[in-house]
């Protein structure tokens, strides 16, 4: 989809809202009632909140090294670093709710929260090398783990949803794990697609058949702190796939869902 460059710059400077929201979300964590929260809840959806705040503010993409702000901030080396620690609490965290929600002790629906964690795990080691050795195809690798999450992650809301004989208040949430699968699933197929895509015309245009050595890694770890692009294009951005993933994981979805999980469990 079109998306032209000045609508882009304001996007990327709208997005500082989303620092606003996260700060406030944060607020809410650290102050009563909510602080008195279950820690495995309260502590994962902190850290989420601080990242995404973060992110907001010194937004980069890895692939192109693009960036807002010309800022030592605004390295893929140190946004990733806290991503990781983000993603896999907030993903421990989701697990840990679908744990909470399994009152029969199924263990089929315990297996799969803990798959979701080993998942995330994996999709850190991709995105890691994808930085490390510049080579597209792990990103796919990557964006396919999260796919994989959210379907264990709907599956065991759906066992759970059909099986309880007493819902409660846990009904709403389970309903939410369903509704973001729907939505999201068919978001990420066509996003898989596009990294896909973007695999293949690297393997066409570069050599990447060279093994992976020392001095690759070296290198692409120097320039994952140093290299930065500042720019407003949409196409350095992922354009229109780029912003609803942007909006989606950093301001608008996650964030307020996991805030309305704090609120609610």
């Amino acid at each position: 989809m079109f998306v032209n460059f000045s609508m882009y710059k304001y996007f990327l400077w709208l997005l500082k809202l989303g620092t606003l929201l996260n700060l406030y979300f944060l607020r809410e964590t650290i102050i009563t009632p909510l602080v008195f929260k279950d820690v495995h809840i309260l502590i994962p959806a902190q850290i989420f909140f601080i990242i995404s705040a973060f992110r907001c503010f010194f937004p980069v993409n890895y692939v192109t090294h693009a960036v807002l702000h010309d800022s030592f901030l605004s390295s893929i080396f140190l946004t990733r670093l806290f991503a990781t620690f983000s993603e896999v609490a907030y993903i421990y965290l989701f697990s840990y709710l679908i744990r909470i929600f399994n009152t029969s002790q199924i263990p089929l629906v315990d297996f799969l929260s803990w798959l979701m964690v080993a998942q995330v795990t994996i999709s850190q080691c991709f995105v890691w090398f994808a930085i490390l050795t510049e080579r597209n195809i792990f990103y796919f690798y990557e964006e396919l783990g999260w796919g994989v999450i959210f379907v264990i992650n709907t599956i065991a809301s759906a066992i759970l949803y059909w099986t309880l004989d007493s819902l409660g208040g846990h009904a709403l949430l389970l309903q939410l794990n369903l509704l973001f699968g729907v939505i999201y699933l068919p978001w990420q197929f066509i996003h898989l697609k596009s990294l896909r895509l973007s695999a293949k015309h690297q393997k066409i245009n570069e050599d990447l058949h060279a093994e992976i050595s020392w001095s690759v890694l070296k290198r692409g770890l120097y320039q994952s702190i140093q290299m930065k692009n500042p720019t407003t294009q949409p196409k350095a951005w992922g354009g229109f796939i780029g912003m609803t993933w942007m909006i989606g994981y950093w301001v608008a979805l996650i964030p307020t869902w996991i805030y309305l999980i704090v609120r609610v469990i």
